[in-house]
């Protein structure tokens, strides 16, 4: 495993090429918007240069994770001397099993395609390949320089190697790989989104503000960061449809978005992308 190419420059793939860069991988990111790609290699350089000054990151690992670092123009290009897909581009079903399909015919047959969905059916994505087997999860996390945790998700017909390689893939990232089954949700989906949601309701209902909501679950039950302010760094409108699909997917009241939650998407609320969502942001640079 020596080449990583990563499909999709936005809040995920950037960060998953910059902790692939910095894991010692020859990495290409590549995306449709090529103005997506160019504003990737800032932030991951921001974000590089961020970690020297805070003694996270050697200065000679930055610079050696920026020599590693390759853009491509185009999806095929980019992907033609890779060992490892990693697809983090919209979470829409049919998008993911059309690039899918796309990636089968450009690739070798021994290369992993990885999709960083956090919700959808692996199987779902997988039956667009000749080569089911090699298909797998990688569910990272926002911010993904920071947070440990990496989902490898298993569909009933993915190989046992394949899910070793990419657990030794996260290992190699400084990540904390656990192994998932192919459900709905799978594990952290299933539980965050209950918890989000349910803390929207309350601000829905003027239980509390949402400062306050995320700081019973910060200093009464440890949680790093709040379900609220999670959901802002998300995306409300991944949220929604993340929601949506479990929802439809496991019939259960649980999931149903709250009304809140739709008007913001409806009004351009959709968190820190946007300036706006439970809190404000800065306003994001264009």
């Amino acid at each position: 495993m020596k080449h990583v190419t990563v499909v999709g420059a936005g809040t995920m793939g950037h960060g998953i090429a910059q902790v692939a860069a910095l894991a010692g991988y020859e990495t290409t990111l590549t995306d449709v918007d090529p103005r997506a790609v160019e504003h990737a290699l800032e932030r991951i350089a921001t974000n590089l240069e961020g970690g020297v000054q805070r003694g996270k990151v050697a200065a000679a690992d930055a610079a050696a994770a920026r020599d590693r670092m390759h853009s491509a123009p185009s999806i095929n290009q980019s992907v033609q001397n890779a060992d490892l897909v990693i697809e983090a581009i919209v979470e829409d079903l049919t998008a993911k099993q059309k690039l899918f399909e796309q990636l089968t015919r450009h690739t070798e047959s021994s290369t992993i395609l990885a999709t960083n969905t956090s919700s959808l059916s692996v199987a779902g994505i997988a039956a667009a390949t000749d080569r089911p087997d090699r298909v797998v999860g990688m569910h990272f996390f926002n911010p993904v320089h920071i947070m440990k945790l990496v989902e490898v998700v298993r569909h009933q017909t993915c190989a046992d190697e394949t899910v070793e390689t990419v657990r030794g893939v996260a290992l190699r990232m400084g990540k904390e790989p656990i192994v998932v089954k192919d459900v709905p949700g799978f594990a952290s989906s299933r539980l965050g989104v209950v918890l989000g949601l349910e803390a929207m309701r309350m601000v829905e209902q003027g239980v509390a503000s949402a400062e306050d909501i995320d700081k019973a679950l910060e200093l009464g039950y440890g949680h790093p960061m709040g379900p609220l302010k999670v959901t802002d760094l998300v995306g409300l409108d991944i949220r929604l449809a993340i929601a949506e699909y479990l929802h439809e997917t496991l019939k259960s009241p649980h999931y149903a978005p709250p009304d809140i939650l739709r008007q913001k998407v409806s009004e351009g609320q959709l968190g820190k992308k946007s300036g706006k969502g439970f809190y404000q942001w800065p306003k994001p640079t264009s």
